[in-house]
């Protein structure tokens, strides 16, 4: 398709004067009266035209089965006349015999190769003959070509460089091989040639048999050339499909008779006049080219160092790159693999440049995400510390129940928490192990087991001294189920630990008169629940601090529930639970 694009966008090319159509047309069946046109019409046309001398005359019309009146006629025509040529079709399954009156040499068949989407983009030279290995059997094209030729004293040669192939004057014909362009394992039977349609509205003067029946056309537009006759009508279906010609007046289609003539016309420019036909690297030189443009996006994504530099850069090497294979095509004939650089240019250049984009995009998430955590944790490091050592102080000082030397003693702690939280954080930078510590300056590694942890977070948090309500504790029960590990991050496991130590900080702060808590991590169906009771006061106000607010967070992240509620008569419970995660989970 990028092939048949480029070469609609050539230049526009002059008329050929050396191929004449005489086109029969929808006005000769009318004008005749008869469809097929009887044979005598044909001899009758035949007749006419060698009075005008052309070089040689193409017949593309089956012949195979007399049309009368003039069957016998016909045939003595073709007989006497050695510059006719006949046509037939030798590949299966439509073969059909040519006229019995012309001699071998007399005959080129018209099978035409057609691609997978239909379209032909290949014509056929010469190929063995399929019942008879010996023999080689030439198209139409080519027999009328070398009549041409031979009558400028030009004579067809076996190919030096390639002795699969002909040359007319040290010009050898590219054959289309194996692998050839964008063919990929195409058959290389015989000679092949690719396309090289004459691009203009009107290649080729066309007459019509009325107009030479008639006597209504100039000897001079006839003599000495190439001349093709066959239909040009939808009745006989003899249309070809292509997308390489601009301006057809048949959607995407052209007349059989015309795709011989733009064949005649493309090895007769080659020839005489140096147009270049088409043909292609070998496969050494495709790879290569491939490679090339495979590292260029590479190349250009790191001395960019930007995605949509690298876009716009990759952009217009493929522009570069469709640019260079249509100047190739057009002034040397080259079809160089424009589609694979493309697809390695989009691979390497814009994915490569999307996966960047998507690398640096999620590297951004994760250091806002990992400064987010560093935040939220000094913030519950210093919430659970310094900052209940602030508050005791406050309190004492408000209600003055408490020594100058006291006091002097809550300040000189909390200045020791801070600086300890401080020590704490840049041990925590240095190092690539996880710790958590806690309001009690008790530091625990968070590659332990989680039950574990919690053990360690109930005890020494209950063991603080800055909160009076645990003095009134008569009761303390704790049981922690513990849980595989797999089904928690150390983020989880940073998070589930000092959930039980803010639940366990707001007993000690709130829940006056408590004497019994219990503290409990259940594992059941699934499903893990952490949970802290006690039988204090309950819940006085209704504000949702910011213990209550991470807590809820924590439960999202889990994909669980948290809630904290009054317990009757007395008491508060606050619970998190979630539920366990599978292996085969996503």
């Amino acid at each position: 398709m990028l092939l048949d694009t480029m070469l609609r966008l050539r230049p526009v090319e002059k008329l050929d004067e050396r191929v004449v159509i005489v086109g029969i047309d929808e006005k000769d069946i009318a004008w005749i009266k008869q469809y097929p046109i009887p044979d005598e019409k044909i001899a009758e046309l035949l007749t006419k035209l060698e009075t005008y001398k052309p070089l040689a005359i193409g017949l593309d019309i089956f012949k195979n089965v007399p049309v009368e009146p003039g069957g016998e006629q016909l045939a003595h025509i073709l007989r006497s006349n050695s510059n006719i040529i006949g046509i037939e079709k030798i590949l299966p399954p439509a073969e059909t015999s040519p006229p019995q009156s012309l001699r071998p040499e007399g005959v080129g068949f018209v099978d035409l190769p057609n691609d997978e989407d239909s379209k032909n983009r290949r014509y056929l030279l010469y190929t063995p003959n399929p019942k008879n290995i010996n023999e080689d059997k030439y198209s139409l094209a080519l027999r009328l070509v070398t009549k041409y030729l031979n009558a400028k004293g030009i004579e067809l040669q076996t190919g030096k460089n390639d002795p699969n192939t002909i040359n007319f004057r040290g010009i050898e014909l590219p054959r289309i091989t194996h692998n050839f362009g964008g063919y990929v394992r195409v058959d290389d039977g015989g000679l092949s040639i690719l396309m090289n349609f004459r691009n203009s509205e009107q290649p080729f003067n066309v007459v019509s048999l009325r107009d030479i029946l008639n006597g209504q056309v100039d000897a001079e537009l006839l003599r000495d050339r190439i001349v093709l006759v066959g239909n040009r009508n939808l009745s006989t279906g003899d249309a070809i499909y292509t997308s390489a010609l601009p301006g057809l007046k048949l959607s995407g289609q052209i007349y059989g008779i015309d795709y011989h003539a733009h064949v005649i016309s493309q090895i007769l420019s080659t020839v005489m006049d140096g147009r270049p036909m088409l043909h292609s690297w070998g496969d050494i030189g495709e790879y290569t080219w491939i490679l090339i443009w495979g590292f260029l996006p590479i190349t250009i994504g790191r001395l960019t160092q930007s995605v949509w530099k690298n876009i716009l850069s990759v952009s217009v090497a493929g522009f570069c790159l469709f640019s260079c294979g249509y100047i190739m095509l057009w002034v040397w004939g080259v079809w160089i693999p424009v589609t694979p650089g493309l697809l390695v240019l989009a691979v390497n250049g814009v994915g490569l440049s999307a996966f960047a984009f998507y690398q640096h995009d999620k590297f951004l998430r994760s250091q806002i995400h990992e400064r987010q955590n560093t935040i939220q944790n000094t913030f519950t490091v210093i919430h659970n510390g310094p900052l209940q050592t602030l508050a005791y102080g406050l309190k004492h000082l408000r209600a003055k129940d408490i020594s100058y030397e006291q006091l002097l003693g809550q300040f000189e702690k909390l200045d020791r928490e801070i600086r300890e939280i401080g020590e704490f954080l840049k041990l925590e930078a240095l190092t690539t192990e996880e710790s958590l510590r806690l309001g009690s300056g008790l530091i625990l590694e968070l590659n332990r087991p989680l039950h574990d942890l919690l053990y360690e977070v109930y005890s020494s948090t209950l063991e603080r001294k800055d909160f009076e309500n645990f003095k009134t504790l008569k009761v303390k029960i704790r049981n922690f189920d513990p849980i595989d590990d797999k089904y928690l991050s150390m983020e989880d496991k940073r998070g589930v630990c000092l959930f039980l130590e803010e639940a366990l900080c707001n007993v000690g702060k709130h829940a006056q008169g408590v004497k019994r808590v219990e503290a409990s991590g259940v594992c059941s169906l699934n499903n893990y629940k952490l949970s802290v009771k006690d039988n204090g006061s309950g819940i006085t106000s209704k504000l949702e601090n910011k213990g209550t607010k991470h807590s809820k967070i924590l439960a999202q992240q889990l994909r669980g529930e948290f809630r904290r509620e009054s317990l009757s008569p007395c008491g508060t419970i606050c619970e998190l639970s979630w539920k366990l995660k599978r292996e085969f989970e996503f």
